[in-house]
């Protein structure tokens, strides 16, 4: 079997118009990095002026101010739907990405015990349509503020 593996979460979107109507097209799984959305969808996230210097996201656009605003936004209102539901919000995004089909597999990083546990419960969790149609309302088109940096992404000719 062949997998592709790149970034997507509820934050990182970019995956779904192109690359994985292709990738199911043609018979290959997706694993799914970051699903967590690079920390941000737990209740540790701060803004990037508080993360050290050679923290990648000190300098990511989502940790910026504005879309760090627009973001924390976004997590309190996907917390209130975990909360809702019983399930932490790092649960919910799982759980999320575990909906978006059988072809695509999370890959959570966690030095945690307890973490682990919590990560495993999410593919017990049954979102409803009316709970992937809220995440939906909540980030449309994944989170405000780019994945990398300008100076980061590869000039494809």
């Amino acid at each position: 079997m062949s997998v592709l593996q790149t970034e997507y979460s509820i934050f990182e979107r970019a995956v779904e118009d192109e690359v994985l109507p292709v990738l199911r097209k043609l018979g290959i799984g997706f694993v799914a990095y970051s699903p967590l959305g690079r920390g941000f969808l737990t209740s540790e996230v701060k803004p990037a002026a508080e993360y050290p210097e050679n923290d990648m996201r000190r300098h990511d656009e989502r940790w910026q101010p504005g879309n760090y605003d627009t973001n924390a936004a976004a997590i309190r209102e996907l917390t209130a739907l975990a909360e809702g539901k019983g399930i932490k919000v790092t649960q919910l995004a799982l759980a999320w990405l575990l909906a978006q089909g059988p072809d695509i597999v999370p890959i959570p990083g966690t030095r945690s015990p307890q973490r682990l546990a919590e990560n495993l419960a999410a593919a017990r969790v049954d979102l409803t349509p009316d709970d992937l149609d809220r995440i939906r309302q909540i980030l449309p088109d994944g989170a405000a503020g780019a994945r990398y940096n300008a100076a980061m992404l590869p000039a494809w000719q």
